[in-house]
């Protein structure tokens, strides 16, 4: 029976730990591995940064792959090197038991340049696995590498134009001082994979440079209120509790020296009961009647498609406001982007209108809004003033909870989605289609960028789940508001 063999996305699985790997190549139809819409998008967004690329090396060849047929295509890389092409895309060669294809190989005199394209912003260390394993494999063949590149975003690039869309880092040494210690590596994970599941230890491996799938399987059922949920636990700190013997944050003695947040959070716990500060009256007065709420929606396409932004520039494309008045009438106003226009001066001026006689604008996490307000104002200066007074409106809730109140619901988030069921119970997204930030962007990126792939009918549905969404947001922060003046009633 043959050796397994390796890719250049199951190698650098395998270093980060080789049970991942293990299970990846034995147990390809498990349910870990199939992807849901959020890394079906992220699948995306990478492919889509990969043709992109293309453009910017013009006038290569493109090998087209068969997953059943790989030796095809490494044959068909060799008939195009022997022609004389001086660009090939996705360049197969199968050598030393690893299958890889080259996002770019260029040649270069009597050498070539292997340029591996990532959807990010700069070339980062976890790129350099990726590119030696390539580089091994393409000498191996027979091919002399004189540079290797990461091919990157390029964070001053700004549409339209789209020239200066990638950037190209070398990182020829970095690759070269990795190359030794790869044919020992190949062997190591090809020898994994020929046995039983491997051990291997957990730890902060787990979750870099990436979530591994198959946390579940290895990670121990944790109790409830273990001192993994205390907030902003450092290191040092875990050590020390867990040396001390405490599992749970109940357990950990009153006598520890803990942030005043870490505090409050092991009172709450123990006593199973929501903890208020007495400065809760005093922080809540600025959110007196009449209020406005905001919450916004932003989408940051990775490659830029609106006049002035750049890739991964935030750009608000949906908005909810909920007024309530002195009297606790509650009105509510809403926008949302429609595909093929540029939303970014329509989103002012329905935002403006929205928010007009406001008094202050409540918000969660209002750093949020407060910069996608100045990157407009900034961007559209003709309407800088009245948005730098929409932003001196801005109040934020989140500091009043995290600095004031404690609920043992929290579990050590203070999320809205955390924070609002855990005091006021009746609330919640579970009736939701669209029910969290990640997915919203997810859906509104589908809606407003490639509406073309959802029938008419999906589209409304979209819309519809959209805004009920971003609705329930600020409807969120008018009954937080009412439960935190509640509980400032009777603090003290």
């Amino acid at each position: 029976m043959s050796r397994p063999r390796l890719s250049k996305s199951k190698y650098v699985i395998g270093l980060q730990c080789p049970r991942r790997l293990w299970w990846t190549v034995h147990e390809r139809g498990a349910p870990e591995l199939v992807p849901d819409a959020a890394l079906r998008a992220v699948f995306a967004r990478g492919n889509r940064v990969g043709e992109v690329a293309r453009e910017h090396v013009p006038g290569g060849v493109l090998i087209e792959i068969d997953w059943r047929r790989l030796s095809h295509a490494v044959r068909e890389t060799a008939k195009v090197i022997a022609d004389g092409a001086s660009v090939i895309y996705e360049a197969c060669f199968a050598e030393s038991g690893v299958f890889v294809a080259v996002d770019v190989l260029e040649r270069a005199g009597d050498g070539w340049v292997l340029a591996e394209v990532k959807s990010t912003t700069s070339a980062k260390a976890t790129h350099i696995d990726d590119a030696a394993i390539q580089t091994h494999v393409v000498e191996a063949a027979g091919l002399s590498v004189e540079r290797v590149e990461v091919m990157h975003l390029n964070r001053e690039c700004v549409f339209p134009d789209l020239s200066n869309l990638f950037a190209r880092t070398d990182v020829t040494e970095e690759v070269r001082a990795h190359l030794p210690e790869v044919p020992a590596r190949v062997e190591e994970l090809r020898d994994c994979l020929e046995g039983d599941l491997p051990d291997a230890e957990i730890g902060d491996r787990c979750k870099t440079p990436y979530d591994c799938p198959f946390m579940g399987r290895c990670w121990p059922e944790l109790p409830a209120d273990h001192i993994g949920e205390l907030f902003r636990l450092g290191k040092k700190k875990r050590e020390e509790l867990t040396d001390l013997g405490c599992e749970t944050i109940d357990a950990i003695p009153a006598e520890t020296s803990l942030t005043d947040m870490q505090v409050r959070q092991r009172e709450a716990v123990v006593t199973g009961e929501v903890v208020v500060e007495a400065g809760l009256p005093e922080r809540i007065r600025d959110f007196e009647l009449p209020l406005t709420y905001l919450d916004f929606e932003a989408i940051n396409p990775v490659i830029p498609v609106w006049p002035g932004c750049h890739p991964y520039g935030q750009v608000v494309v949906q908005f909810s406001v909920h007024h309530e008045d002195a009297d606790g009438v509650v009105e509510h106003r809403e926008w949302l982007a429609e595909p093929g226009r540029d939303p970014q001066e329509e989103s002012i001026e329905e935002l403006l209108a929205a928010t007009a006689g406001a008094r202050r604008v409540a918000a969660y996490h209002a750093s949020f809004e407060r910069s996608r307000i100045n990157e407009l104002a900034k961007r559209f200066p003709q309407y800088a003033e009245r948005l730098g007074d929409l932003a001196a409106k801005l109040i934020d809730l989140l500091p009043v909870v995290r600095g004031n109140v404690y609920h043992p619901g929290f579990h050590g988030s203070f999320s809205l989605k955390s924070v609002l069921p855990a005091l006021v119970p009746e609330e919640s997204y579970a009736h939701l289609a669209v029910a969290d930030g990640y997915t919203a962007a997810t859906a509104l990126e589908a809606y407003l960028l490639a509406p073309e792939a959802m029938s008419d009918a999906e589209r409304e549905k979209t819309r519809r789940d959209l805004l009920a969404y971003c609705k329930q947001d600020t409807w969120s922060l008018v009954v937080l508001a009412r439960a935190l003046r509640g509980l400032a009633g009777g603090a003290g």
